[in-house]
């Protein structure tokens, strides 16, 4: 089998599988008229004033920095178990992302990204 007719199979194999999927949810999913459903919050309590909350800025850049270092976390995992068949190749790559990713976190210092005023 070439690859594009591998590809063509894969694709139309994910297409039908997404489709399915959505058709049985629509047919077996429990159905509600109840107005409240399209309340922005639906937990009982009648929403007073706008739905609509600006947030501190400071609150994403906790979020961004907590998901710069959690995806640290994850690519190291695999660097780790195959560290020995890389090589000091391996080991300089590794040392170079994170001292990418410390320069990130000195420059979040200095700007005092990290203080939770």
């Amino acid at each position: 089998m070439s690859n594009s007719a591998l590809f063509l199979v894969v694709f139309i194999t994910a297409l039908s599988l997404v489709v399915i999927a959505l058709a049985l949810a629509r047919l077996l999913a429990p159905r509600s008229s109840n107005p409240l459903k399209g309340e922005p919050y639906e937990c009982g309590i009648p929403t007073r004033g706008s739905s609509w909350m600006q947030f501190r800025v400071g609150y994403y850049l906790f979020a961004l920095l907590f998901l710069m270092f959690d995806v640290e976390t994850v690519l190291l995992f695999p660097w780790a178990v195959t560290v020995k068949a890389m090589g000091m190749q391996g080991v300089a790559c590794v040392l170079f992302f994170l001292v990418i990713l410390t320069l990130g976190l000195v420059y979040a210092w200095k700007k005092r990204a990290l203080v939770w005023k």
